[in-house]
């Protein structure tokens, strides 16, 4: 007869070595899988690769025709390596903060979930400002409302998305 102790063990050995097998065959299906094709068409990436194409702002669509880091438009970050550059990079954060507070949202728990840990990320990282953290996460959820009334008024009247 096992003792409690090992019949204990027995059953984490057992779940480890299920969930490892499971794992494993999970990334040789998705590694078997087929490739499928382009979702964009040969036309698509050839406009796209163009010598001639200029970039545009995420936030207002204004053509990106200088060497800058900033849209001159609305001021958002524009450029390919923003987000990596050691100064520049608190710009975006501060539009992905911002935008949760006074944009658009798209309706739901994941999303309002990733604001939340990248809030709480951004505000441990400027322990001063960690007290302004709840006053940021009254001003999401009542943006998130705001916005899913608007987009579910839009879907009533038949206009979809904003």
């Amino acid at each position: 007869m096992m003792s409690a102790d090992k019949e204990m063990e027995l059953a984490a050995l057992i779940i480890l070595a299920a969930t490892g097998l499971v794992i494993y065959r999970a990334v040789k299906w998705v590694m078997n899988a087929p490739r499928t094709a382009d979702p964009w068409g040969p036309e698509v990436e050839g406009l796209a690769n163009d010598d001639r194409a200029v970039p545009l702002c995420h936030h207002c669509f204004t053509p990106q025709e200088h060497n800058g880091w900033f849209c001159p438009e609305c001021g958002c970050t524009v450029g390919p390596y923003c987000n990596y550059m050691p100064y520049v990079y608190i710009f975006s954060q501060g539009e992905v903060l911002r935008s949760g507070t006074m944009g658009s949202l798209r309706k739901g728990p994941l999303i309002l979930a990733g604001y939340v840990l990248f809030s709480i990320a951004m505000f441990l990282e400027a322990a001063p400002f960690l007290l302004l953290a709840p006053v940021y996460w009254f001003l999401l959820f009542v943006n998130s409302k705001r916005t899913a009334n608007t987009l579910d008024t839009a879907a009533e009247i038949g206009e979809g998305p904003i």
